[in-house]
């Protein structure tokens, strides 16, 4: 009693510390969520973990007894400290602090403490739980690799190990309740401690670490077992060592039981486990693959875990490697309908596995055309457009692999592969390699049988033409490996690819692009086939209209040089502008023409606002046309030869209050014409000598007839008598010129 009683006054010191210390936790944990990177939020956790240490201190060195004695008397006392570090380590921008604290190494040292010998079954009450806190903060800890060697310098990991082997000399049903909970967080903190770190991962297989863990996956616990699983999940990763030792122990057959689980939990760190040990190791894939584990992985691809799904992707990526013909029992064995559903998947890693999966697969022949068939082919093309360069390279390495077959060439070309090819935009070298081979795989197919395939296709199916002729087109390319391409464009001109092309480039309904990609396959085809009758290099494009003086310019007699009378009123404009965007006001005011130097030039029967539209849109490039006005700007537009205005105007007659901008498809028109003249386009002398009137409908010609050149009235020519039609067409010098619609024309 006397010796109690002198202990007492020390020991309510004691307990008062721990009240304090566990009392301002609660208010300083809540401050540090609000606030975590303050001063005062790191401040008080500081003077917590200060006071902890003082407490634990005092327990540890009380009456120099025995500190394991003094540690299980007061046990109670103990654990309240240890709980205050743990709701600290629980808040992760506080790790730091407690790592600065100096209390991860006291907490270590009562560890120690309690486990003279980690093999030794505990008997004091509230030990394990004692044990199962300290492992917690441990394993909270360890998240940042710069606290890793705090608690190895303290010597944590032997003890560590000792606990997981105490466990694992448990019986199967033994293992639960406070000692399943510790054996879990244990394994965890040793996990933690291994990640990326290959000098712990030795030292635990030099404490002998690796075994107890093999056994214990055998532990009806599931939380235990996937603890565990982990461990050997980390152990193993880039560590050969470890590898075989986990392979050697007979660990391979429970893991394979492990994938049959229906906890996803479970299943998904066994198949890490699995791809690590076979990750740059031929035998071990061997073994793992003898064991049974082809079919459960194969099966973990459409589990509802994403996680297992995206390792079960990547292991048979692996397993595709072993042999040529465990690429076909893969697909036999049903793995490619799962993955094409992964290659939609919204997760990002799912389709990067998928496509590596598929790529791997797809270097087997049999292979390609199957996974073809199954509609891989589209989800992959539309990876090509990903921001990922992962992403994005497995796609195409699984791409060049399907350009292999020649059966698979008809749904390349049926799907628009070569458009999409042209239109994404390739990050890395890699993907550009593997694209760039894949299209002359495509070339090198354009063979007999196969083009005749492909031409019965376009012929038959309406639906598919212009796909079809486009991307044949986008295939007749200079650098192709075909021995000979001008026999391949030739055949499909034959066939009237060409003609399918030209529709394209000549609809004014079609979007920009099909209107680009129609016209470089055109080209393509007249390049290679023969039908041009200009040489490719020698094509000049029109000049591009490139100045806009902007809408404040518009009718502004401020430094314009030029006047206009229409409907009896003055329009000021300014010459730079009219010849950058029209032709016949550039020949105007370049050549010797008396408009050049004339005060003003009436525009007769024109009315105001549609004349102003035209300039506005010469102007600004863009004009808002109302239908009331727009037949007659489509028409003085075509006159003079202002190439923004027609084809937009004509479909807003169908689509009446569009904003006509630029017209891209002039420069297209301009050399196609080139191109195919006079094939594609016939113009007549007599087309060309007729002057329709105002109110009478405008001939129907070719648009060679509607771009054909003007010529005004030159100085030194005085007015002639008309001629006939007949005369017009054998002198084409200039004669009495005649008024149509607002523009002087000349008859010829």
């Amino acid at each position: 009693m006397d010796s109690e009683s002198v202990d007492m006054p020390g020991m309510q010191g004691i307990v008062e510390m721990v009240q304090s210390a566990r009392a301002t936790a609660v208010v300083d944990l809540t401050t540090a969520t609000a606030s975590p990177s303050g001063t005062a939020a790191s401040s008080a956790p500081m003077v917590q973990c200060k006071k902890v240490v003082q407490a634990l201190d005092a327990i540890l060195q009380r009456n120099d007894k025995n500190p394991k004695h003094n540690v299980e008397m007061h046990v109670g006392l103990v654990r309240k400290c240890i709980r205050v570090v743990l709701d600290l380590c629980k808040v992760e921008d506080l790790l730091d602090v407690v790592a600065q604290s100096g209390v991860v190494e006291k907490v270590v040292e009562v560890l120690r403490v309690i486990n003279p010998d980690p093999l030794e079954r505990k008997t004091v009450p509230g030990t394990e739980e004692l044990e199962r806190d300290i492992g917690f903060i441990m394993g909270l800890m360890a998240i940042k690799v710069e606290h890793q060697q705090v608690i190895v310098d303290a010597n944590a990991l032997p003890t560590l190990v000792g606990i997981v082997r105490r466990y694992s000399q448990y019986g199967r049903k033994e293992l639960t309740g406070v000692p399943a909970q510790n054996c879990r967080r244990t394994a965890d903190a040793v996990t933690n401690l291994a990640h990326e770190n290959n000098g712990v991962k030795n030292m635990v297989r030099e404490e002998d670490g690796v075994v107890p863990l093999v056994y214990l996956l055998e532990s009806i616990e599931p939380k235990v077992q996937r603890a565990v699983a982990g461990t050997l999940r980390t152990l193993a990763f880039k560590n050969e060592e470890n590898k075989n030792l986990i392979v050697d122990l007979q660990a391979l057959p429970l893991l394979v039981q492990m994938l049959r689980s229906d906890d996803s939990s479970i299943h998904y760190e066994a198949v890490g486990v699995i791809g690590n040990l076979v990750h740059s190791s031929q035998h071990i894939k061997v073994k793992v693959l003898d064991e049974g584990a082809l079919q459960p992985v194969i099966d973990l691809l459409s589990s509802p875990c994403s996680d297992s799904q995206r390792e079960a992707a990547l292991l048979l990526g692996q397993f595709a490697t072993v042999e040529a013909d465990f690429k076909c029992r893969i697909v036999q064995r049903g793995a490619v309908p799962p993955l094409i559903v992964m290659l939609t998947s919204p997760d990002a890693q799912l389709r990067e596995m998928a496509a590596f999966a598929l790529g791997r697969l797809a270097q087997n022949p049999d292979n390609q055309a199957g996974i073809v068939a199954m509609g891989g082919l589209k989800p992959l093309l539309s990876l090509l457009d990903s921001n990922q360069a992962n992403l994005q390279h497995n796609a195409a390495f699984a791409l060049y692999g399907l350009s292999e077959n020649e059966d698979n060439l008809i749904h390349f070309i049926r799907d628009g592969a070569i458009q999409i090819i042209r239109e994404v935009q390739l990050g890395p070298q890699a993907s550009r390699d593997c694209v760039l081979k894949m299209t002359r795989r495509l070339q090198d197919k354009l063979d007999d049988p196969v083009v005749g395939q492909i031409l019965y296709i376009f012929k038959s199916s309406k639906k598919e033409q212009e796909t079809i002729a486009i991307n044949l087109g986008l295939l007749c390319t200079s650098d192709q490996a075909h021995p000979d391409p001008i026999l391949v464009a030739y055949r499909f001109v034959k066939k009237g690819v060409h003609k399918v092309l030209a529709t394209i480039v000549a609809d004014i309904g079609a979007s920009e692009k099909q209107h680009t990609l129609a016209s470089v396959a055109l080209a393509n085809l007249a390049r290679y086939s023969g039908i041009a009758t200009t040489r490719p290099d020698a094509i000049v494009p029109p000049p591009e209209p490139n100045v806009f003086l902007g809408a404040p310019y518009v009718n502004k007699k401020q430094s314009s040089d030029v006047t206009f009378l229409i409907e009896g009123r003055e329009f000021y404009a300014h010459k730079i502008a009219l010849q950058a965007n029209s032709e016949v006001f550039r020949s105007m005011f370049s050549g010797d023409y008396r408009e050049r130097d004339a005060a003003s030039i009436p525009i007769p029967n024109i009315r105001w606002p549609v004349f102003e539209a035209m300039i506005t849109c010469m102007y600004t490039g863009t004009v808002e046309v109302t239908p009331d006005i727009a037949q007659e700007l489509l028409e003085l537009a075509d006159q003079y030869m202002v190439v923004r205005v027609g084809p937009p105007t004509r479909l807003l007659l169908a689509r009446p209050g569009r904003l006509c901008s630029l017209a891209p498809t002039c420069s297209r028109a301009h050399m196609l014409t080139r191109l195919f003249e006079p094939r594609l386009c016939r113009t007549t002398s007599r087309n060309s000598a007729r002057t329709p009137s105002p109110s009478s409908s405008r001939p129907k010609t070719s648009r060679r007839h509607l771009i054909s050149p003007r010529r005004l009235t030159p100085r030194s020519s005085p007015p002639r008598a008309r001629s006939s039609a007949s005369t017009a067409a054998r002198t084409p010098r200039a004669t009495r010129p005649t008024v149509e619609r607002g523009v002087v024309r000349c008859r010829r």
